[in-house]
């Protein structure tokens, strides 16, 4: 592979649609107050879901673990993992769609994906 190093680099023409202060405007960036206070349900249904089952998953795991209910210690291993794969994102956005409705400073419906 041959070496560029006799290439010269000029500097880009600057675009018209550039602000007084130089700087662009891109319009993904535009404040609109309608998408922030718009409620994700089918993302909250999910997370509360997700949030029930997992607390489900580690309750049985724990009691299989500790003798009070029937079944073998991998059993409660796998129960546990799935639990806590089910129980960590459920909390998480419950956590978050709670604080956007008690309106916490910081947290916004904007910061659930929606589906």
């Amino acid at each position: 592979m041959s070496s560029r190093r006799h290439v010269r680099y000029s500097p880009l023409a600057t675009d018209e649609d550039d602000g007084k202060d130089g700087r662009r405007y891109d319009p993904r960036f535009d404040y609109s107050p309608n998408a922030f206070d718009r409620v994700p349900w089918k993302s909250i249904a999910l997370a509360v879901f997700l949030l029930c089952l997992g607390c489900l998953l580690l309750f049985l795991s724990f009691f299989i673990l500790t003798g009070h209910m029937g079944g073998e210690k991998s059993q409660a291993y796998g129960l546990l993992v799935l639990g806590i794969l089910t129980f960590l994102p459920g909390f998480y956005e419950t956590r978050i769609a709670y604080y956007s409705w008690r309106g916490a400073a910081g947290y916004r419906f904007a910061s659930i994906p929606d589906y």
